[in-house]
Order: structure tokens, then sequence, then C-alpha cells
């Protein structure tokens, strides 16, 4: 029985917004959401709210506690930065958190089998987000957060994170660097921020061949990701035999993004 894809859409602007013109705004989620749900896919999608969910245990195995409670203090003290990117708002921290357990419910609800597939149209961001700092727009890294649920509350041996984002995905990588329950899966434009994805960067220890960074030059379009889907990715995922797939779906490698400076279609997205 074919099964409607799950939405999740959680702009979340009346708590996570900037003041002063910054990319990491709510109209980049809620133009494409407001042309998505008017659109003939709408047919496919079932919309989702997420039930409030416990995720502090699951949290402090992703995040260290003290860089939690720096976020919070920073929104509770009425914003700021955390770097030169990287804005708090005082309903930041609540924002993320929202996100994080938004990720942590959407994968109890597939690996239960109520759903199938889930799409979490969720900000803030995360994926740049690292054990002890956030970066790059992000505060809590949800793709960290939403693997660890898999393994930890339902024993999951293999878990892959494919992460197409036109960015490194630093922060998750750095999370399962030297573990082998998670196969990280990347391609990004490089060189390019936030610095890191290089070919050689394959995991440590138990986690050696565990990362899979594949970069891309400036202007790379379907035929060149399409082709690194077919010769590497592809076989890689049949090779580790992933109990659940977890897709970091940032789509500033799209052609008409005005910074990622790379030339996938939206049919390219599609076929990926």
């Amino acid at each position: 029985m074919y099964m409607l894809i799950g939405l999740i859409p959680l702009i979340q602007d009346e708590l996570h917004e900037p003041e002063y013109g910054h990319p990491e705004n709510s109209a980049r989620m809620k133009i494409p959401l407001d042309f998505l749900l008017a659109s003939d896919l709408k047919a496919d999608l079932k919309i989702l709210k997420p039930e409030e969910v416990k995720i502090s245990d699951i949290l402090h195995r992703i995040h260290n506690p003290n860089y939690l409670r720096q976020v919070e203090t920073v929104a509770d003290s009425g914003g700021g930065f955390l770097d030169g990117d990287t804005y708090v708002t005082p309903g930041t921290y609540r924002a993320a958190l929202g996100t994080a357990a938004a990720a942590v419910w959407a994968v109890r609800e597939i690996l239960t089998g109520k759903e199938k597939r889930i799409f979490l149209a969720g900000r803030p961001p995360g994926h740049h987000a690292e054990q002890n700092f956030g970066m790059g727009f992000c505060i809590i890294n949800n793709t960290a957060v939403a693997a660890e649920t898999a393994i930890v509350e339902f024993g999951l041996k293999r878990v892959a994170i494919i992460d197409w984002d036109v960015h490194h995905g630093n922060g998750t990588q750095h999370t399962f660097y030297g573990r082998d329950d998670v196969l990280f899966v990347s391609l990004h434009r490089f060189p390019f921020y936030p610095g890191s994805g290089a070919s050689a960067e394959k995991g440590e220890g138990k986690g050696r061949n565990y990362t899979l960074n594949i970069p891309l030059p400036a202007g790379s379009d379907d035929e060149i990701y399409l082709g690194e889907f077919t010769k590497r990715v592809t076989p890689r995922l049949i090779e580790y035999r992933p109990e659940l797939i977890i897709i970091t779906s940032g789509f500033d490698a799209h052609t008409e993004d005005p910074l990622g400076g790379m030339r996938v279609t939206a049919e390219g997205f599609g076929l990926m």
C-alpha cells in the first residue's frame, strides 16, 4: 500500500527570526513550503504535528551540556551571536529544542512502522553544530540527534546519513568519525565553507572508511552529482546495508541559489 510522505513544517518565525536581514530567516523555509502546498505534490503529503517528547538524554550524547547551557543563557539574556554567522534570539534555544525533538519523534514514527518517510522542514538548521559549539547558522545537530535516537532507542547497527548540502556537514562528520554504526556520506562544494570535507577524511579507529567525502568543484551540475551517486554513493550504500537512511537535504546546491555556486536542478535533486 502506498504511504504518503509525512511533512513536518517547523518554520518557527515567532521564536527564531533575525533582526538584520540575515540569510537564515523564515522566508527561506516559508516560500518553498507555500509553493509546495499549493502544487499537485500536496496530494502526496501528510502534514504531521510532532508530539512533545523528552530528548535530554539523547541530546547530551551529541552536545556538551555546558554548550547547551551557554545557548540558553545567551537566549535568556536577550540574544546575541555564537560566532559571526550564528545568531541567537530570545526564542532560539526553544526553537532549536523543538526541531531536535521533532527529529526524534520522526525517527520513532518511522521505526515503529507508523510512517515510512518523513521530511522535517525545520529550523534552525543543524549539520554544522559541533559537540561544544554552534556555527554556520546551526545550533543543535538535528541529523546527529536523529541517528543517535535510532541507535540508542531501537538498537540499530547501521544508520546511513547522506548530506548533499552545498556546505560540508562538519558537525555530523565529527560526531560519528570514530564509529562504524553510522555511515556518513557527503557531497559538497570544496574548497568552501567550513573548510572540512576533503576526500582524505575517511574516519578513524572503528570508524575508518565509514566517512565518505565527495568534494566537488564549483559549478557542478546534475550530471556530476548523479554520476557520483552511480559510481560511489549507491555502491557504498548497497555494501553497508543501512537499516535507516537520513538525508541532510540542503538545497543550496540548486542552480538558482545566489551563494552556493552549483548547478543542480530540481530534477537532479529528485533523482538523487
